[in-house]
């Protein structure tokens, strides 16, 4: 499969080339719909994947080629439910995940939500909790949008953490 940089790509992310921890981030969503697309264009430079795919034979794990791995989720009981899944299957290949970035649907987060994400914080980097913003709802290009203060904090904290995961060796399974 062919991976282009800030577009969908299943597969394979090519080694980065550079000395020293990556820049990017390679970005994948627990679940359709979970925010994995306009997160990437957010973080650029950012590989985004889509989903993480099902187990199956002919699917190849995820492999992010040494670049930290950010997860996204909704923050719904049934998109936490998946974002342990998704947790299981990147991280039974040797991959870990640097950051949980978990996307408000604008409503409360969920009590069984809440505790399913606080399950995964021993085996995640990080969980950063991103703020509902209306108008990418609407956007036509997400980098475009001006982000409220604490939605633009969300993504400098997401990039912060991803980066420094991948600095301390944080990417793989030792």
């Amino acid at each position: 499969m062919l991976l282009t940089l800030a577009r969908f790509r299943p597969g394979l992310v090519p080694p980065s080339g550079e000395s020293g921890p990556p820049r990017e981030i390679v970005v994948i969503g627990a679940h359709g719909g979970a925010g994995a697309t306009t997160l990437a264009i957010l973080l650029r430079p950012a590989w985004d994947m889509g989903i993480v795919p099902r187990p199956a034979r002919d699917r190849p794990p995820l492999r992010a080629g040494g670049r930290p791995v950010v997860l996204v989720s909704r923050n719904t009981a049934a998109a936490a439910g998946r974002a342990t899944t998704a947790v299981n299957a990147i991280t039974w290949h040797g991959e870990r995940v640097a950051v949980l970035a978990v996307v408000s649907d604008g409503l409360p987060e969920p009590v069984a939500a809440a505790y399913r994400f606080r399950v995964l914080t021993h085996r995640v980097g990080a969980i950063v909790r991103v703020p509902f913003v209306a108008s990418l709802r609407v956007a036509d290009d997400p980098a475009r949008v001006d982000l409220p203060r604490k939605a633009g904090r969300a993504v400098a904290d997401i990039r912060t953490e991803a980066l420094s995961a991948a600095s301390r060796g944080f990417t793989r399974t030792p």
